[in-house]
């Protein structure tokens, strides 16, 4: 409805209603992922901006059941009326351990039941898209629950996780988790556990089946890696650190420790507001704050081309340059419920 507003009445405050771009990050890259697959949605806006989410992020109704039965069986309930009974704060206390497991559910009816299947189809072909994730998206939550309370929620998602799973595809996922030990170690014997595996499955092997799917079908995207550590040693460069560049609230930035290069940042956003109004990311030197064009190609299925958004030298590369997805272990997780 507010795009629909939007539409009908941006006009008489300068805008153009057939040059709208929607853009969100985590849940809301999920949202932005979602609405281009809504029957009649497109007349209503043509770009979509998505950071770090995807239509990962969605449940079918079965995976929903067991989410709600988990929490009953958290909370010792059998029927709604026992949940009605439930003091207010135990029940969010019990919510919140389920974690990053309650998003929006493929009824069929409002999402499609197969989202990736739908891009592939070519269902939105026809709105271009820019998005990509950061380099070490898991920092934001070890930090959010602590590395004892993370190693805990890691090794109860992971268990469940691969009791999902045949034997071929536990013991890739025990191999990549072997040959990737070594992500998330901190000082001396301080280690977060799977961390590396959930950066894959939640967000870097979503975003690319979507990537693959999209530009299959035809339509065009750009795809980032946003790289740039903040001195806050479990963050590094987590989920939502790109949030103070893209909004140029450096004081916000100050919360994980520092904001990033000044002229690094105007050029992020500036390409964001480029590929907002023309639907090319890419910057000419006149118009690029430090004085050099930025060529950012769109992704291809034989070049995988991405924008790294390395805080002194932002450049595209070849993902297998520097193997951001685990192609062979764990880019076939993205079949599954991501947590």
């Amino acid at each position: 409805m507010a795009l629909k507003w939007i539409h009908e009445n941006i006009a008489s405050f300068g805008g153009d209603p057939d040059n709208v771009t929607i853009f969100g990050e985590s849940a809301g890259a999920a949202s932005v992922t979602l609405i281009p697959l809504i029957e009649g949605s497109h007349k209503y806006f043509h770009r979509v901006i998505a950071q770090s989410g995807s239509p990962v992020f969605t449940r079918t109704p079965e995976e929903a059941i067991a989410c709600t039965d988990e929490l009953m069986g958290i909370l010792g309930c059998k029927t709604v009326a026992d949940l009605q009974k439930v003091d207010v704060d135990k029940f969010i206390e019990a919510s919140s351990i389920l974690g990053l497991r309650v998003w929006a559910e493929r009824d069929g009816k409002l999402i499609t039941k197969e989202p990736y299947e739908a891009y592939a189809k070519g269902m939105a072909k026809d709105i271009e898209f820019l998005q990509g994730c950061n380099k070490d998206e898991l920092g934001f939550f070890i930090i959010g629950m602590g590395l004892k309370g993370f190693n805990l929620w890691a090794a109860d998602r992971k268990a469940k996780k691969m009791a999902q799973l045949t034997d071929e595809e536990k013991a890739l996922v025990e191999s990549f988790c072997k040959n990737r030990g070594e992500d998330y170690v901190y000082t001396g014997d301080e280690r977060a556990n799977s961390a590396g595996l959930f950066d894959q499955i939640v967000f870097i092997a979503p975003l690319f089946r979507l990537l693959e799917n999209q530009t299959r079908a035809g339509g065009k995207t750009y795809a980032y890696f946003f790289t740039p550590e903040t001195s806050t040693p479990y963050v590094r460069c987590g989920h939502s650190v790109e949030l103070s560049t893209v909004f140029n609230n450096p004081e916000v930035a100050e919360e994980f420790g520092r904001p990033f290069d000044e002229t690094f940042s105007k050029t992020l956003r500036k390409m964001w507001v480029q590929f907002a109004k023309t639907g090319n990311p890419s910057l000419t030197a006149d118009i690029s704050p430090d004085g050099k064009a930025k060529e950012w190609p769109v992704y291809d299925l034989e070049n995988r081309k991405w924008m790294v958004f390395d805080e002194f030298d932002i450049h595209s590369e070849k993902e297998s340059e520097r193997k951001i997805l685990d192609w062979d272990r764990t880019y076939f997780l993205t079949k599954y419920y991501c947590i």
